[in-house]
């Protein structure tokens, strides 16, 4: 099994301490406990998951920089721009990219080189001898093993091609509150699950999606389907 670990999500959590008082510091100071609580995190993931699988390789991704999304519209991401960052997120970006052999891209986020990769790997030996690890939902487009190791989760996904259709289009619909996309707001999992109630190809899919952009957007349909649609689709290639 070769694990694919998107590790931004993991450095962010790094850089915090557990704090025994409200009013105690939330951020390291010193790099050296970041580091150590990096360590820790990614070896106990790495150990949990060599109970159940032979683990041959594990690559590592991390801190990319450039991001052609937010060329497609300014909007994207623009929730988090007034966002506290920690102070040694830099710091531990680089360590995790030297000590960690990283890989990391440019001009694309950290999830599309994850997806690249998972592509990659699956089309040359399965689907079934590469692993996602990640908390993030966004991989959940693609028929992929995927690793949740957060502590309410801790599970390990085998989503279907069928799955991975209905996500992906499901998406388009909820949107993604973390990264500022939402075409259609109000509109949750329970209406998109109503919507496509009858849809199977990717076709459907589309035809069914389209109707609502043109209903929500009229002569702007077509620019907003394909604004959304590359704002939230993973690169592969």
């Amino acid at each position: 099994m070769i694990l694919l670990v998107d590790a931004d999500s993991l450095i962010f959590a790094s850089c915090y301490k557990k704090r025994e008082h409200p009013e105690d510091d939330k951020y390291y100071r010193d790099i050296v406990d970041a580091r150590a609580k990096f360590d820790e995190q990614f070896m106990k993931i790495v150990n949990d998951l060599e109970l159940k699988y032979q683990i041959d390789k594990v690559l590592c991704f991390s801190g990319s920089l450039g991001n052609f999304r937010k060329l497609i519209t300014p909007k994207y991401k623009a929730n988090r721009k007034k966002q506290e960052l920690p102070p040694l997120l830099n710091e531990m970006h680089k360590f995790v990219k030297e000590h960690y052999d990283s890989i990391y891209g440019y001009g694309i986020e950290t999830d599309d080189m994850v997806a690249r990769y998972w592509k990659q790997i699956s089309d040359d030996i399965g689907r079934d001898e590469v692993m996602i690890v990640s908390i993030d939902k966004d991989y959940k487009q693609f028929p992929a093993l995927i690793y949740n190791y957060h502590y309410k989760h801790k599970e390990i996904l085998d989503i279907s091609e069928e799955e991975a259709l209905y996500n992906f289009y499901e998406q388009m619909i909820v949107g993604d509150t973390a990264d500022n996309v939402n075409y259609f707001k109000g509109k949750g999992v329970k209406f998109a699950a109503k919507y496509y109630d009858n849809c199977i190809t990717e076709y459907q899919y589309i035809r069914k999606l389209y109707e609502l952009f043109k209903e929500q957007y009229k002569g702007k349909a077509r620019q907003k389907y394909t604004e959304c649609y590359n704002l939230l689709k993973l690169r592969t290639n």
